[in-house]
């Protein structure tokens, strides 16, 4: 019984290493690029982007889901950039007149524009997305067929953390 309460020491192996979870490299698949299909571009943000759901997100998400929460970046961009483009016009038409300054409102706008995207998914992501293991994001990408910039959706996936495994 004098054995029972008595701690040994394990021998430490110099040659055995152990690896912490953090260190270990964590499988996630490529992100979904959505692309604009509109046929009018603001400053690289198009007017609209295309509702077809991706195969890839099959099983992640139901496509209504995603037919929805295309249809309400849709309906911002459609809400907003006919006035960029006529405030584009303007700007343009008055550019010799007043050194490029009547540009500045179209950038501001399309600024605004941006921003109102972000709030969209952000809000979208905490309410459905990120439940889901998906993070829906704007983000700038460089043409495939030009050098320009474009504004692309990211449909990223979160990388799973293992929470059946004890500290």
């Amino acid at each position: 019984m004098a054995d029972f309460d008595t701690i040994y020491e394990l021998e430490d192996e110099e040659d055995e290493h152990v690896v912490s979870e953090e260190h270990l490299p964590r499988y996630c698949p490529e992100p979904v690029v959505m692309r604009g299909a509109g046929h009018i571009t603001v400053f690289g943000l198009s007017n609209r982007f295309d509702t077809e759901f991706p195969s890839v997100l099959t099983g992640k998400v139901a496509p209504e889901e995603f037919k929805t929460s295309i249809s309400r970046v849709n309906a911002c961009l459609k809400k907003n950039l006919p006035v960029n483009v006529k405030w584009l016009l303007c700007g343009c038409l008055c550019c010799c007149c007043t050194v490029g300054c009547s540009l500045w409102p179209v950038i501001c706008l399309n600024k605004r524009t941006r921003r109102s995207i972000h709030k969209l998914l952000e809000w979208e992501n905490n309410r459905l997305y990120h439940k889901l293991g998906l993070h829906w994001k704007l983000s700038k990408r460089k043409c495939e067929s030009s050098n320009m910039m474009e504004y692309v959706i990211l449909i990223e996936f979160l990388p799973k953390y293992p929470i059946f495994r004890p500290d």
